[in-house]
């Protein structure tokens, strides 16, 4: 069942779908935006077996700000016992991902779709 995204802020919207809870990141995500989202994304990624999809298909523009964002949400769940999942297909920031490293730890998904029929299983280093 498809939930509409609650507007937490302009560029974060929460919702819930098949069983997980759906970030999707909009707009710039700069050092202003990844303030705002931050308490946002610590209180979804903080719950024990949480099940998230992190989901960049709505940004136009992402820093290292989003990056520490992304590392940190998959932290907080995976050391909850959770799952996590990246839904990302802009080539810009599928290569920083792939630069960074990032992409090796949340491997990107091009669509929700696609996240969702993934396995629950997120690599821990």
């Amino acid at each position: 069942m498809r939930q509409d995204p609650a507007p937490l802020t302009r560029h974060l919207r929460v919702r819930q779908e098949r069983g997980h809870t759906v970030l999707e990141f909009r707009g710039e995500i700069d050092l202003a935006a990844a303030a705002e989202i931050a308490p946002h994304l610590d209180r979804e990624t903080g719950r024990p077996a949480a099940r998230v999809v992190l989901d960049l298909s709505r940004i136009e523009f992402f820093d290292c700000s989003g990056l520490r964002l992304l590392y940190r949400a998959r932290s907080r769940v995976l050391d909850r016992h959770g799952s996590v999942l990246l839904v990302c297909s802009h080539p810009l920031t599928l290569r920083v991902l792939r630069i960074t490293g990032l992409s090796r730890l949340l491997p990107p998904q091009p669509t929700l779709d696609a996240a969702l029929e993934q396995p629950q299983v997120t690599p821990r280093p």
